[in-house]
């Protein structure tokens, strides 16, 4: 949710500064939309795709949590553009109190990021501008990773492209696979496959265990369970977010897999109390065999560790990914909205995605790019980027409360499928759907 519950925090947060931003819904909604022109922020087929680059001086705000990869963009476009982005990095815990005081006062930047699990609040209350016209202008449009467009569409118009991307997969320590006399070239394609290859590292012993998960982190179960359930063909929730579907055969299997885990001892001391903020140091001390992990953590991965990377499959296999991370669009208040987007569609662009994106290792933002000059030398990355193209980003407007928050009914629901006697799923997931519908 890119993107996650890892060290960048971007899926353990809870929501804040929801209320304010909806009050600030019926001031903004009269701005949400333009006349396509550079005071305007709608629109756009006018100047055409690239917008307008003649030394305006934009104003953006991310999240720290996305801080490395913010600041590598704009310092690329500030060096090569005659329009200069001033950005301002916000602390994560901090930022959607800070974007809703900012609409409340019409205030906001002329870009701003977000974590794309909660852009539909801020598209539903009208704080971005429409760049539909924009966004289908791209000769690369097709190959936008779909699930932040979607993420960004509200009611058929398109508010944000992907800005940073987080995925979900699976991680597994081939030198371990090789003590256990298991083939290193040939991960898990089934939830099956991935039971018995955690059971045989586990036997190991010695310190070693099969795998691990967080299990009291409710970003955490969303980022790395619900890829099983979505490579079966499965959806999770209902397409407008107000139900859900986490009590399906489909989603008891992968309860039931993870609850085994838990009850033979196969999962690595702490899983259940784990709440996210130590969750992706487990494996990188070399003693777990293989368990799912945010795509943004490969780079910071021990040189000497010997690890491949897989999709996270289904019980019966399918691939599936959560693609986390952040979106960025325009504020519907922008008076620069041409020149903002000039820096949108740079950021898309084959130069900024190879040069900038993929030369730090991090996923493209674009799936015909997933194979490049720099991705070519690790065939760990060009997995992770052609899973965005096999990826989801749930959409629901209550998600903070419903499923990131510690006192929220997922968490509940979760436990009691894996630590408990599982009996409870059902009950669980009408409550799930009471909160989403509240």
């Amino acid at each position: 949710m890119g993107s996650t519950a890892g060290p960048r925090g971007h899926l353990r947060r809870l929501v804040t500064g929801i209320t304010a931003l909806l009050a600030a819904a019926s001031l903004m909604t009269a701005c949400g939309s333009g006349d396509g022109g550079s005071g305007g922020g709608g629109g756009g087929g006018a100047v055409g795709a690239k917008g307008v680059d003649d030394g305006t001086k934009l104003t953006m705000w991310t999240r720290a949590a996305t801080r490395p990869q913010s600041e590598a963009l704009v310092e690329a476009y500030n060096a090569s553009h005659k329009n200069k982005i001033e950005l301002t990095v916000v602390p994560t815990d901090d930022y959607q109190a800070k974007v809703g005081a900012a609409a409340g006062s019409k205030d906001l930047p002329d870009l701003f990021a977000s974590d794309v699990v909660f852009v539909p609040n801020y598209t539903s209350s009208g704080l971005f501008a429409d760049l539909t016209e924009r966004i289908d202008a791209l000769p690369f449009a097709e190959h936008l990773a779909q699930s932040h467009i979607k993420a960004g569409t509200y009611e058929d118009k398109k508010y944000v492209v992907p800005h940073t991307l987080d995925l979900s997969v699976l991680f597994y320590n081939k030198h371990l696979y090789r003590k256990a006399k298991l083939d290193p070239d040939k991960p898990p394609a089934t939830l099956r496959e991935w039971d018995r290859q955690a059971r045989a590292v586990d036997a190991l012993g010695g310190g070693v265990d099969g795998t691990f998960f967080g299990g009291n982190c409710g970003g955490c179960g969303v980022f790395t369970w619900w890829p099983s359930i979505w490579a079966a063909g499965e959806d999770v929730l209902n397409e407008e977010g107000t139900e859900a579907n986490l009590a399906s055969g489909t989603a008891k299997k992968v309860y039931d897999i993870y609850r085994g885990w838990v009850r033979d001892g196969i999962v690595a001391p702490g899983a259940r109390d784990e709440t996210g903020t130590t969750w992706t140091g487990v494996f990188p001390k070399g003693k777990v065999g293989v368990m799912p992990m945010p795509s943004t953590t490969l780079g910071l991965m021990p040189e000497d560790l010997d690890l491949g990377v897989a999709p996270i499959p289904g019980p019966d296999g399918g691939k599936s990914t959560f693609v986390g991370g952040d979106a960025i669009g325009i504020s519907a208040t922008s008076e620069s909205a041409d020149q903002a987007w000039n820096f949108l569609a740079w950021s898309l662009g084959d130069k900024a995605q190879v040069d900038v994106v993929a030369a730090h290792k991090d996923v493209v933002a674009r799936t015909d790019l997933a194979s490049n000059k720099h991705s070519k030398a690790d065939p760990r990355l060009v997995t992770i980027n052609e899973l965005v193209a096999h990826g989801r980003t749930p959409y629901a407007l209550k998600f903070g409360q419903t499923f990131n928050d510690p006192n929220g009914p997922w968490l509940t629901l979760m436990r009691g499928a894996v630590f408990g006697d599982g009996k409870s799923v059902a009950k669980g997931n009408e409550a799930v759907t009471a909160s989403l519908a509240d």
